[in-house]
This record gives structure tokens, sequence and C-alpha cells, in this order.
């Protein structure tokens, strides 16, 4: 079985470059340790994506090999260039006097990622007065091998709202908690991240995507948990140490 343009499914991949076998993404966290790519905030679960479209995207060449893949297929993906990070465009390399770095022109050296007039590149050369930015992407021109299995096919109402809110909310897997009720759906977001930077950016997208995968839903509440006064205060008192009373002779 192949999917169709808009499937949701979950995959397991480890990406390299072809041509020095350089791996620098994986969602699988021991292969993270095992090639020093760990990062410790990052979520390692399966990748979803949705199949040709912008929801969820990958690589144009990925994308259009998973396409034509089933549930529990193990295989090798090559992108190549033009389906991946693009070609090197020479134009996007420029010389520039490494005062324009201002603070940051000592502490920069070649291989580094820095931002100058908004836009992101990598320092190929330092000398002379001078520094050498590379505007391409990190991967311009490189094929990249994806090592790729294809876990799971989004296929309910519940398991597409399940991996929407995996995708979007930063908490662990145990703590998301959501009840389908008719044509609604009540996601509970916990205390723990009402302050998270982006949130309301987060439960945007969370509606638009369930709205977008899920059209039998028509309505989408956010459940807020806080801790009423009387369970804070009973948690105070249990913390709280009392002094033992002097005992009289």
């Amino acid at each position: 079985m192949t999917f169709n343009k808009g499937s949701l499914i979950l995959i397991d991949y480890t990406a390299k470059v072809k041509d020095n076998a350089e791996v620098f993404d994986t969602t699988i966290e021991e292969d993270a340790k095992k090639h020093s790519i760990h990062e410790s905030n990052v979520k390692y679960q399966p990748k979803l994506v949705s199949i040709g479209e912008v929801s969820y995207p990958v690589l144009k060449g990925l994308d259009e090999a998973l396409a034509k893949t089933s549930v529990g297929d193990k295989l090798t993906i090559e992108v190549t260039p033009d389906k991946g990070f693009g070609e090197r465009d020479s134009g996007k390399v420029r010389m520039i006097p490494i005062r324009k770095l201002g603070e940051d022109a000592e502490k920069v050296s070649v291989g580094d990622t820095i931002e100058v007039d908004n836009k992101r590149g990598i320092i190929r050369y330092i000398g002379s007065g001078r520094v050498q930015i590379d505007y391409n992407h990190r991967y311009a021109g490189k094929t990249i091998l994806y090592d790729v299995n294809v876990v799971k096919s989004l296929e309910t109402p519940n398991d597409k709202v399940d991996g929407i809110l995996k995708n979007r909310l930063p908490l662990e897997d145990s703590k998301i908690a959501f009840e389908l009720k008719d044509k609604e759906v009540n996601i509970t977001i916990p205390e723990e991240i009402l302050r998270a930077d982006g949130l309301q950016i987060m439960k945007h997208f969370i509606q638009l995507d369930i709205f977008k995968f899920v059209p039998s839903l028509e309505k989408v509440n956010f459940i807020e948990t806080h801790l009423n006064k009387q369970t804070q205060t009973k948690k105070a008192e249990t913390k709280e140490e009392k002094t033992p009373e002097p005992k009289t002779a």
C-alpha cells in the first residue's frame, strides 16, 4: 500500500552525507549519542510527516520516496541536491571586513555559523582583516542518505490527534492528554507549560492541523490545569517543618 497526498505517517530515520558518511540528523536517541550529535533539549521520537503537504514537511526527494512506501518498510533513500538542500551557489559566498562582526570578531572561528545582516552563514576563511562567509545551506550540493523505517500510518481521528499533539507540544508523551467526544476534542494543557514561550502559537497550529487532518471534528477546546489554592496550601503545609515545643520538666 502506498500513501496518498495528505497521509500522516510516522517515520524513524538517520540522515548522513553520502560522500563522507557524516551523520547530522536522527530521530533515534541511541544513534544521536553514537554519532555525538545528541542534544538534551531534543525530543527523540518518530517524525510526523504529511505526504505531499507543507504541514509536516521533509525534503522533496524524501517526500516523493515515502509516498511509494508502506508501513513496516525499512530502506535507504538517496536524496540528490536538486531535491534536497539545493545546489551550491558561488554568488552566496561573500568576503567582508572582520570588523563588521563587532564584538564577535575575536570569538569566531572557521566552521562557525553566524548571523550577519539578518542572514545566517558559515565562516569559511579568516585572515588579513577579512572573513569569508558562505550563505549556502551547510549541506548544499550534497547528496543525502536517509536510513528510514516507516513506523505507522495515522488513520483514525484518535491516532491523528495524538500524533499532532506529540509533535507540537514540548511535553513527555505520558503528560499529553486529550479526549474525543462527538465532534469535539478536549486537550489538557498542563500547568508546567502554561507560561512557555510560543504557547499561543502552538495552540493555533494544533487547531489548524486538527481541522485539516481530522475534518470530522468541529471544535477544539484547550483546558488549562492549575493547582487550586487549597491544593497549594496543603502542599505548603506538608513541606513546612514545625519546630517541636520544648518538653516541660
